[in-house]
């Protein structure tokens, strides 16, 4: 299975955030949104770089008292693994398992056209496998 079809189910809205943003907005948008990654741009098509709820914890760790007073470019990560619509959904998993990481912008010719994160690539495969025992179940059956 491909990306595609992970965001022909999910649509293509991404979640972005400005470089400039203070970290209480970042904060407000991921606890509005019921999310745990904002991708950074500055024009919204375009990867500056990602802030996660981690990046929050390890902003929280290094400097407490300073934490809301920072921007999001203070505490994203700046070197982004992306991946493309033709890009392998077990691929994309292994990546991820071995990053530790768990979202992944999605990236066609350049330009942000969606995001996936550990829990849409792990309900597609479950997918694919539903579908695979339902195949084999009916084939043993002889439907």
């Amino acid at each position: 299975m491909l990306i595609s079809e992970i965001l022909k189910r999910k649509g293509n809205d991404v979640a972005t955030t400005p470089p400039d943003a203070p970290i209480r907005s970042v904060v407000a948008t991921l606890a509005g949104r019921k999310i745990g990654a904002l991708v950074v741009s500055a024009d919204g098509s375009t990867i500056d770089g990602i802030i996660s709820e981690r990046d929050l914890v390890r902003g929280l760790d290094a400097d407490e008292s300073s934490l809301m007073t920072r921007t999001a470019a203070d505490l994203m990560t700046a070197e982004v693994v992306c991946c493309s619509p033709a890009s392998s959904i077990d691929d994309l998993m292994n990546q991820m398992t071995q990053g530790r990481f768990r979202h992944v912008p999605v990236l066609d010719d350049g330009s942000l056209v969606g995001i996936v994160s550990i829990g849409d690539i792990v309900n597609a495969r479950l997918d694919e496998l539903e579908t695979e025992r339902q195949h084999l179940t009916d084939y043993i059956s002889g439907r």
